[in-house]
């Protein structure tokens, strides 16, 4: 060990640039909205790179360009080298519209004014404890809005999602896919196992959405609508999997359980629920975009929340599900819970 004193770090000192950068945060909202409706990421794609140029293809002002351009340059959306403007390898994958993994339509949903206007009283809402009945409302229409809005941001969690429940290529496989929006966790499956059928289960305007896409990937012979309600509708029974993406998180414990209950009675013996979430670690803080989800079901749920593994495992074992499993499911911030029969 060296003799050298160790050198101790000086703590950076206060500074309220987080606060004036969090205050400020509805600008790099506002501005990557206009990128996407100006088209501005995509016309960077096809070679449009200047100010003139921009303007011009977006039809809009020099000025106006230049100055979102360079904004969106030190938020990290793009690069600059002289007057030109590149992508940044994120914008190049998520927001060329020409891009399979393109997601800008996602801002339909997630900048919906539904969405947007629960904030707006947030403290009042903090004060209750709850929003109301917010987006879990019997039939919201947001959820169609959802459906049709983000899909392209869920293709690829989908197929991860399949290739991580391994089922045997050569048996039946019965799926029942709850809440299933879009349908492309569902279809996922159907098209990863040429044997399997698929019961979607949604309110009847948002299961338009999912045999459309069905169709469109051509297994709409083993697609099957269940339109209502999760808690009402009668599952049937023999399911080797139910799906649960992004659902659970809506509701409280207790409801939950409630529901677990009746997806356990509905599968088959050695059949298992999978759960899609946003979990964060035990100290509720991290990892930052799991952690931060909370505020999300604060805003626009009655009681939902973002629950850690040990809770999942706790409302599993309650509903009688002999174990579960925690899966991470990369690059998406979300992770997997496999719970069995």
């Amino acid at each position: 060990m060296s003799d050298q004193p160790q050198q101790q770090q000086t703590p950076a000192p206060p500074s309220p640039a987080l606060i004036f950068e969090t205050i400020n945060a509805y600008q790099r909202t506002a501005a990557l909205r206009t990128a996407i409706e100006l088209e501005l990421f995509t016309a960077i794609a096809e070679g449009a790179s200047t100010a003139p140029e921009l303007a011009q293809r977006c039809r809009a002002s020099e000025r106006g360009v230049r100055i979102l351009s360079d904004y969106l340059t030190v938020l990290g959306f793009l690069t600059k080298a002289g007057p030109r403007y590149g992508l940044s390898q994120d914008a190049a994958v998520f927001l060329d519209a020409r891009s399979p993994a393109y997601m800008g339509g996602a801002i339909e949903f997630l900048l919906d004014p539904t969405m947007t206007d629960a904030f707006a009283d947030l403290t009042a809402t903090v004060r209750r404890g709850t929003c109301g009945q917010g987006t879990v409302a019997p039939e919201h229409p947001v959820w169609v809005k959802f459906a049709r809005a983000m899909k392209p941001l869920m293709a690829m969690p989908a197929e991860r999602l399949a290739q991580l429940v391994e089922c045997p290529p050569d048996k039946s496989l019965k799926v029942l896919d709850l809440a299933a929006g879009h349908g492309v966790f569902g279809i996922a499956f159907a098209r990863r196992y040429p044997r399997a059928e698929i019961v979607a289960q949604d309110w009847p305007q948002v299961l338009e959405v999912a045999r459309e896409n069905a169709r469109a990937s051509g297994v709409a012979g083993r697609y099957r609508a269940l339109p209502g309600s999760a808690f009402d509708v009668a599952y049937g029974d023999g399911y080797d999997l139910v799906l649960l993406t992004n659902f659970l998180h809506h509701f409280d414990k207790q409801t939950n359980e409630t529901l677990l209950r009746k997806v356990r009675a509905s599968l088959a013996d050695g059949g298992r629920a999978v759960a899609l979430e946003f979990i964060p670690n035990e100290d509720r803080v991290s990892p930052p975009g799991a952690a931060a989800f909370s505020l999300t079901m604060l805003g626009s749920t009655p009681s939902g929340d973002a629950y850690t593994f040990s809770e999942f495992e706790d409302m599993f074992g309650r509903a009688g599900f002999s174990r579960s499993e925690l899966h991470p499911l990369p690059p998406t911030m979300e992770q997997v819970v496999i719970a069995h029969r």
